[in-house]
């Protein structure tokens, strides 16, 4: 199986699409209305799978985690830093394992890092 996308159920969609782009700089893909009271945005960034955020769906809430591959852990968290963000763990890893590190989102969703 492949992972396709994940969906963030957020209260305020234009506050957590500048998070996704200018943060950890996906691009936004798709944003759209399928009615008056729902908003969907996807981003995207290397790879295949989405990060889908939508804005409206009653009784829905947040998502845990998304885990998001860097080719270089040391250079994304130099320049997460340099825009303000913290890590909330790591970075962490095994001699010869990913290496993982962790921050959150604008709407609690944890970030996961791994560097195959």
């Amino acid at each position: 199986m492949k992972i396709k996308n994940s969906v963030v159920a957020v209260e305020n969609l234009e506050e957590s699409a500048k998070f996704y782009t200018d943060i950890l700089g996906l691009d936004e893909v798709r944003r759209f209305s399928p009615r008056e009271d729902l908003t969907i945005a996807f981003f995207k960034g290397e790879g295949e799978a989405t990060i889908e955020l939508v804005e409206g769906e009653e009784g829905k809430q947040g998502l845990y985690m998304v885990g998001i591959e860097v080719e270089n852990m040391d250079d994304e968290i130099s320049s997460l830093k340099s825009k303000g963000v913290k890590l909330t763990r790591g970075p962490l890893g095994a001699l010869g394992g990913p290496k993982i590190a962790f921050l959150e989102g604008p709407d609690g969703v944890e970030i996961e890092l791994i560097q195959p």
